[in-house]
């Protein structure tokens, strides 16, 4: 099938706005080559959840032409971000037409910045897992084997940018859900330092600061662009980092000079790590040591099976708090048949818990920040595999039907206490730490951290490379992302489209 505009498979963000501002194409014209796209492309990957056709149509009609990224097509992931008017449903069936009265922060920057929305991404319920197979929303689906996942929580996202369906989709990360997608999907993924967003008007912290948003590009220079154009004071937010030195773009292009980085592949809260991840880290770092820098084996030491336990801890506690939420806005008490049953027993559990257990769980993250940031004193980097394993299967990490049966029994008679006993935190921390052993870390600590897409396995998939910064230090990753990209650039690799 012939798509409109056929070069726009092969532009970023930056160069489509390039376009629009020189009069050569239209914000309009892109806007339907986009559009065109979630109507030839989105069936069988489930990105798209929501298109916004007369909506984008509308912005696109409206766009400043001297934006940055004036034109751009963007989707917004469809939890947390909020667009006036649209739904977000948050990935849950009773939120579907829920409509909130205004833009969040970050959404009107995006406006300003001249994106255009062109619909709302795929998403976990409540973006709890690292996969994104919703029962309200459906699984979306790796556009390298629609078999396989694209990660989660920004999976719709990944999906989406590396499909080429838009060069840049809105994600965010609380446990490592920008750099979950992006490595699964081939795209590169930045989380941003800890207060570096803003989480306004609606929003204090989000999961005690662990969530950054940011977005999912093809190429460095969108995401450096668009940090430049979101990133800083937020009136009243609770959390503040110190303003860069100079726009990000800048960074993309300088030479970061020879940098002292640390590699490793033991896993901070999982056991085993696939080979495939471990021959990707091997590479990325034989690649940097190629470049100039001092690369050598080391790790912070930190205690990863009670720090996986401390995080599902907080984790749990933040999924009853978001069930209250959703109560309020549905001016109803939260019920059982409202949400999926591994959520429902997530809020169970974290109800189970007292307050001194949560603090203490608090206590021992922050203690893992300290860790990590004395270790980032002494090199400039840490680089590890993004992941424990490549794209798994669709359904791998659902719960089994004897687990899911079990799961509503104890629901149903409101056992948090008993879910507890059973030891639920230490069964869900085996299984879901498995595939994301390296990520969540640097939540906790709030560190800036990508997924850099270096690397693809024998199956064709692709498998991501994690690059750590001291807080604040976001200008070292975007440097040192420009030089791999131009030694190694990777936007040449393309799914199968159509």
């Amino acid at each position: 099938m012939s798509l409109p505009f056929p070069e726009y498979d092969t532009l970023d963000g930056l160069a489509i706005a390039d376009l629009v501002r020189r009069g050569e194409v239209s914000a309009t014209e892109v806007t339907d080559a986009a559009l065109a796209r979630v109507q030839a492309r989105n069936p069988r990957l489930n990105a798209v959840v929501r298109p916004l056709d007369a909506f984008g149509r509308d912005m696109a009609r409206r766009v400043d032409p001297a934006a940055p990224f004036a034109g751009v097509p963007m989707l917004i992931k469809d939890l947390m971000a909020t667009i006036a008017g649209v739904p977000t449903s948050h990935g849950t069936r009773v939120m579907q037409k829920v409509t909130p009265g205004h833009d969040s922060a970050l959404v009107a920057r995006y406006r300003r910045a001249g994106a255009v929305f062109v619909g709302k991404a795929n998403t976990p319920e409540l973006g709890l897992t690292p996969f994104t197979e919703s029962e309200a929303l459906g699984p979306a689906r790796n556009p390298w084997d629609v078999t396989r996942t694209p990660g989660g929580s920004s999976g719709g996202s990944g999906a989406a940018v590396a499909a080429r369906i838009v060069p840049i989709a809105h994600g965010g990360d609380g446990g490592g859900s920008i750099r979950i997608p992006a490595s699964c999907t081939g795209v590169f993924g930045l989380k941003p330092s800890r207060g570096r967003m803003p989480t306004g008007p609606d929003l204090g912290d989000v999961w005690r600061g662990f969530v950054q948003e940011h977005v999912l590009t093809r190429t460095v220079r969108d995401s450096a662009a668009m940090l430049d154009a979101t990133a800083g004071e937020d009136v009243g937010a609770p959390l503040s980092c110190p303003p860069q030195a100079r726009p990000y773009l800048d960074e993309v292009t300088t030479e970061p000079g020879a940098l002292r980085i640390a590699v490793t592949a033991s896993p901070f809260f999982g056991s085993r790590v696939h080979p495939d991840c471990v021959a990707a880290l091997d590479d990325a770092a034989a690649l940097l040591a190629s470049l100039g820098h001092h690369v050598e084996r080391d790790e912070p030491v930190v205690e990863g099976q009670q720090l996986a336990r401390d995080f599902l801890t907080v984790v749990a506690a933040e999924c009853r708090a978001d069930l209250a939420w959703m109560g309020e806005q549905l001016q109803r008490a939260p019920r059982r048949d409202d949400v999926e049953v591994a959520t429902w027993a997530l809020g169970l559990l974290g109800q189970a818990f007292q307050a001194s257990d949560y603090a203490a769980s608090m206590r021992r993250l922050q203690m893992a920040g300290r860790t990590c940031g004395e270790f980032l004193t002494r090199y400039d980097l840490l680089v590890t595999p993004t992941l424990g394993s490549p794209p798994f299967p669709i359904g791998a990490l659902q719960p089994s039907s004897t687990e899911r049966a079990a799961l509503a029994l104890l629901g149903r008679f409101g056992l948090g206490g008993a879910l507890k006993a059973a030891g639920l935190l230490d069964e869900t921390a085996k299984k879901v730490f498995g595939f994301m052993p390296y990520t969540p870390l640097f939540n906790v600590t709030g560190q800036p951290a990508m997924s850099v897409p270096l690397y693809w396995n024998a199956q064709g998939l692709p498998i991501g490379t994690q690059v750590v910064a001291r807080v604040g230090d976001e200008a070292t990753l975007f440097r040192v992302a420009g030089q791999l990209e131009r030694a190694r650039p990777w936007t040449g690799r393309v799914p199968p489209l159509d």
